[in-house]
């Protein structure tokens, strides 16, 4: 097959941009007559496509004589197909011609520069105006330090005219021909530039074809190995410098053959190239796109396995478009399966190989604080224990309602019972007003530490609800163990509900704190002992910052002193509990005296 100089229009294919070839119909040679036992090469289209361009090359019936090569045309018929063609006679002349690109417009047809007289006198490229139904005289197109050395050179200029790729053997070439760019700016083209070695070879590249967005370039070479003695190639642009390119891929054996294979095309639907597969003689071929399956997902999420987990997963299934896919999670992740996640609603941009993108949501729950949950079992919280006939919240006791404190500031339309139970020595009257006073204690506490407190209040029930059925009452003494009392002496949390504007009147319901000196039938009743040795009772915990303190504070941390918690750090330096925690990593409310709490 003769090589032959040309510029390529570039022409919108969006199955090409940024992606992989996707597949297209097994090819077949163009109909009508733009076929012959001549040479048919380099198809170029209006950029509507309606009028096709191509070279013939051996025909006695180009101007000049059998061993020339001329322009001709064919025009769309109502069907789409290129069916009748002619020469090109304003631009033909007896020397080598060829189209090399057209204007958006289709008013700049751009040629080789064969009509200054001589054959090859300038090496190099024209452009023609058009005027009416005819093509002007054409002008040389200056592109500074273009140095040719060799007969064969190809070009190819983005409809825009602004931006020209050129294949020609120069003085600084890797082989045979190498490709360059030059760009049009106020006017002027630059110095081509080398595109490097990524896509140039000792062998030649030639006929370059660039998408519309100028990220794309198709080409054919000799020098990658392949089907046959030259193959088409695509190579992704990878910067803005345009000399950095990715590696090229082959188009494969639908378009190239064991023979010549070049000058690739598109008019947005087909896809044409000139190759030499069936004959001595080249042909353009063409074949339909076949537009890609579209791209859909689906995902299942699992979840997390206790409150506060971050054991939850989720499945997701890509089908259609085409592969490989890049996945993009609105936690950041990148993987099709993401895996150790708390509860959520995650969200996933699945992006196929030539740029179709879908968007799933899954939600991730975890075990719910639904109406009747109890949250001592679904958040690890320790017994809540009182001094023997006290009701004063000890310092281990204000742990376990801190975290209380810490899901209900979480979650701020939470509305919970504290129950609080006896177990079922003493008597009932002097359990069910034991059980009252701690109730009312323990939900003070936490109301002081919640906004809207009225959506916790403390009911006591004394050993009106026993866990273990122990004998208790009348003659029959007790015969329980220890430990069965301890299941019934216990602090309860249980939702209420999940909407805080429908809030019992709490003022009713919480008991007061009443001194046993008012019921005369249980005044000198006692707490029956357990085996639990007393725990000193909690003091009074000082609000006031000292100056040494307020220092540490405004250095960024804070030193927990004696008897505080983590939320008398939050009342002290206004940080929250939940973000101290996020800061400090914390899995739990939990403190030490001395210990280094970070505030930012």
């Amino acid at each position: 097959m003769k090589r032959i100089v040309l510029i390529l229009v570039a022409i919108s294919w969006t199955l090409f941009s940024q992606a992989q070839f996707w597949d297209i119909k097994d090819p077949i040679k163009l109909g009508g007559t733009v076929n012959t036992e001549a040479e048919e090469s380099m198809p170029v289209f209006s950029s509507d496509s309606s009028i096709l361009y191509f070279t013939r090359t051996y025909d006695a019936k180009n101007k000049g004589g059998e061993n020339d090569q001329d322009i001709w045309f064919s025009k769309k018929d109502k069907d789409g197909n290129y069916i009748d063609c002619e020469p090109l006679k304003d631009l033909n002349n007896k020397f080598n011609n060829t189209v090399f690109g057209i204007n958006k417009a289709g008013t700049t047809i751009y040629i080789i520069d064969a009509y200054e007289g001589k054959k090859d006198l300038m090496k190099g490229c024209a452009s023609s105006v058009k005027k009416g139904n005819s093509w002007q005289t054409p002008n040389h197109v200056e592109i500074p330090t273009l140095d040719i050395e060799g007969d064969y050179y190809t070009f190819h200029v983005n409809e825009n005219e602004t931006f020209i790729v050129i294949s020609y053997k120069g003085p600084n070439t890797l082989g045979e021909e190498d490709l360059y760019f030059s760009k049009k700016e106020n006017g002027v083209w630059s110095n081509p530039i080398h595109m490097g070695a990524v896509l140039n070879t000792p062998g030649y590249e030639i006929s370059p074809f660039l998408t519309k967005n100028l990220d794309t370039l198709f080409y054919s070479s000799n020098g990658l190995g392949g089907q046959g003695d030259a193959d088409i190639f695509y190579s992704l642009r990878l910067d803005e410098t345009y000399t950095n390119w990715s590696a090229p891929k082959n188009l494969g054996a639908k378009i190239n053959s064991p023979k010549f294979d070049a000058y690739f095309s598109c008019d947005g639907k087909n896809i044409y190239w000139s190759s030499n597969r069936d004959a001595e003689k080249s042909d353009i071929y063409l074949a339909t796109i076949l537009a890609p399956p579209p791209l859909t997902a689906s995902a299942v999420g699992t979840d997390v396995t206790t409150f506060k987990g971050t054991d939850g997963k989720i499945d997701l299934t890509p089908q259609g478009g085409v592969a490989p896919y890049k996945y993009k999670w609105s936690h950041n992740d990148t993987l099709e399966d993401p895996v150790n996640l708390p509860k959520g609603e995650y969200t996933v941009l699945v992006t196929d190989a030539i740029g179709q993108t879908v968007e799933v949501k899954t939600p991730i729950n975890e075990p719910g604080l639904t109406p009747g949950a109890e949250i001592g079992s679904i958040i690890k919280l320790n017994p809540i224990y009182f001094d023997l006939g006290k009701w004063d919240i000890r310092p281990d006791a204000a742990n376990e309602l801190d975290k209380i404190v810490a899901i209900m500031n979480e979650y701020p339309n939470l509305v919970i019972e504290l129950g609080s139970h006896t177990d079922c020595r003493s008597s009932m009257a002097f359990n069910m007003r034991l059980s009252q006073n701690r109730a009312a204690a323990s939900a003070a506490y936490i109301k002081g530490r919640i906004k809207n407190p009225n959506r916790i209040y403390g009911k006591g029930y004394g050993e009106t609800k026993l866990k273990v059925n122990c004998p208790c009452e009348g003659p029959v003494l007790p015969n329980c163990p220890e430990d069965q009392h301890q299941l019934n002496r216990r602090t309860e949390f249980v939702v209420l509900s999940d909407d805080a504007k429908k809030l019992p009147k709490t003022d009713k319901i919480t008991p007061k704190i009443v001194d046993y000196k008012k019921y005369p039938s249980i005044k000198n009743e006692v707490e029956t002992p357990t085996i639990e040795k007393p725990v000193e009772v909690a003091k009074p915990i000082s609000t006031e910052v000292s100056e040494e303190q307020k220092q540490n504070i405004q250095n960024g941390f804070y030193i927990v002193q004696p008897g505080e918690t983590l939320y008398r750090v939050y009342v002290n330096t206004g940080i929250s509990v939940e973000d101290l925690k996020r800061i400090n990593k914390m899995k739990n409310n939990n403190v030490r005296v001395g210990q280094k709490v970070k505030l930012k």
